[in-house]
């Protein structure tokens, strides 16, 4: 998942917001003087495409929504999947048949009572052909969505209500993650009664009340004082609109941002000058190559290996990305279940490479072309890295590159022999980095864009997916890694870290790993 920056926007070109950032100089700083803020104030990089759950097709848009509504489960900011709408839930032997409890006493921000039929009022209206468009994909496994979203059906057999107090699904298949898919935000709750605003006045049940939105310039919330979960501990929170990077790490240092992540060319200053105000976590992120094992020698797995040891990964994490990432020996980040410590990368090691390229009948090394995006700066220098380590070992490597929109579509296609891409975690969990990227019915807009194909992988991926135990179906995932890490689809780069500065007058807030991982509930000035 990508946060898509549209145009800059001068915050100060209209009255509107000059009165706005006088407000947050006037009301956000201490008693006494100085720019400490008093109240929350976060920030996205462009506007919201809405404040509509079933519109939720964007990292901005899925934020906010998090902090509006709830969905029956929810997560933290570190990933961990909790209780949200739903109090407890039971899953069969299969996975295939849920039974979710709805939690008693909740009521949306208008006042209305939540019952279990919401749930189900919710989930049609976001599959509904006539007013769906948003990402769906987490509701389809529930048996009879796929039809219903397409217009073949009246309604989804999957859905049934136990009175007002549980909401059963059955599923097309078993699905032992299908609970964290109901903590995406298109899965959020709605009122049954909506008024035709709504994306722009919403009500939810959310710790979060909606207040204000000037597009382009800012949103404000006001605490839900009868949230279920506690009322958040600050009194309200703004969320400004800043696309450049350079002018948020600015805002920072006014004190007109509670926080701000760290722009990657600022590293080393903000390391050196302000390293108590610094957070890291490894994102649940991969940076990788995508090899195309169809075209050429790349058909070869002797290939594919070599070409893992003729790139100096080291090197290129500290000269190119600041040291602000780990170095893979496989696909699923480091913080997710599943993931192995103890394998190790491909060594940086250019005689073994030459010795594998010689095995598969490429002694004079061969041409490829390398495709990346022609926005991404950072990812530009790495092509660069990426181009000079492998001409080492006769590897011609011609850089192509597009948009990043036109580069994806040549990828999915299967044009490119190899594309230096990133994969976001949409749900936190290692299924989330083998089904999309290594199952053959993902080949190319599923997310396998190596075309990695193999019939042992997707049965074992298939069989972890309905795998309830969760220490069995992390041993699956190992093993799937393994298998998948031999064969060399990839280049594997490394998982990022994420680098954020926070006030020292906040506490409470953490780095989420997850984009609707932080609900600003517990986080408040000193």
């Amino acid at each position: 998942m990508l946060r898509h920056l549209l145009r800059t926007v001068n915050l100060f070109d209209t009255a509107t917001s000059a009165l706005f950032l006088c407000f947050l100089a006037a009301c956000h700083a201490r008693s006494g003087g100085g720019n400490e803020l008093r109240g929350l104030v976060y920030y996205e990089s462009n506007d919201p495409r809405s404040l509509d759950p079933a519109l939720s097709t964007d990292v901005p848009t899925g934020e906010m929504v998090s902090l509006l509504f709830d969905g029956l489960t929810q997560f933290d900011p570190d990933g961990k999947l909790l209780p949200g709408l739903s109090d407890r839930w039971t899953a069969d032997k299969r996975a295939q048949r849920y039974v979710f409890h709805v939690r008693s006493g909740v009521t949306f921000h208008d006042g209305h009572p939540f019952v279990a039929a919401d749930v189900k009022r919710s989930f049609l209206r976001v599959l509904n052909p006539a007013t769906h468009g948003g990402r769906v994909w987490p509701l389809l496994p529930i048996a009879g969505a796929q039809d219903y979203a397409d217009g073949r059906a009246l309604g989804v057999r999957g859905i049934e209500l136990l009175g007002d107090s549980a909401v059963v699904f059955t599923l097309t298949q078993p699905l032992a993650v299908f609970p964290k898919f109901l903590a995406m935000p298109v899965a959020a709750i709605v009122p049954s009664s909506l008024a035709p605003d709504f994306g722009q006045r919403p009500i939810g049940t959310g710790p979060w009340r909606f207040v204000a939105w000037e597009h382009d310039d800012y949103l404000r919330f006001a605490r839900n004082p009868s949230y279920w979960g506690g009322a958040p501990r600050a009194e309200s929170l703004t969320v400004r609109i800043v696309p450049e990077p350079l002018t948020r790490a600015a805002e920072f240092l006014a004190g007109r941002l509670s926080v701000a992540e760290i722009p990657f060319g600022e590293t080393m200053k903000w390391e050196h000058e302000h390293a108590d105000w610094l957070h890291r976590k490894a994102a649940l992120r991969v940076v990788y190559v995508a090899l195309n094992n169809r075209r050429g020698p790349l058909r070869d797995p002797n290939v594919r290996r070599a070409i893992n040891h003729a790139v100096n990964i080291p090197q290129i994490l500290s000269t190119v990305w600041n040291s602000r990432g780990i170095a893979a020996a496989g696909s699923i980040p480091p913080a997710l279940g599943g993931s192995d410590p103890t394998r190790r990368p491909y060594a940086y090691d250019t005689t073994e490479a030459r010795r594998l390229l010689r095995a598969a009948g490429y002694p004079d090394g061969f041409a490829v072309q390398l495709w990346r995006s022609g926005t991404n700066v950072e990812l530009g220098r790495v092509a660069q890295a990426l181009q000079a380590q492998l001409s080492a070992v006769g590897i011609r490597v011609e850089i192509v590159s597009r948009d990043a929109s036109s580069m994806r579509e040549a990828a999915r296609k299967g044009e490119t022999d190899i594309a230096l891409l990133d994969w976001w975690a949409d749900y936190p969990d290692a299924d989330n980095f083998l089904y999309p990227l290594f199952h053959s019915t993902s080949f190319g807009p599923g997310g396998n864009v190596s075309f990695y194909s193999d019939p042992v992988t997707d049965s074992l991926i298939l069989t972890a997916r309905r795998t309830v135990d969760q220490q069995a179906r992390e041993a699956l995932y190992r093993r799937i890694e393994t298998r998948v890490f031999r064969a060399a689809p990839w280049i594997y780069l490394w998982f990022p870290i994420d680098l954020w500065a926070a006030q020292p007058s906040l506490d409470g807030w953490d780095v989420p790993v997850i984009f609707n991982g932080q609900r600003w509930i517990k986080a408040h000035p000193k």
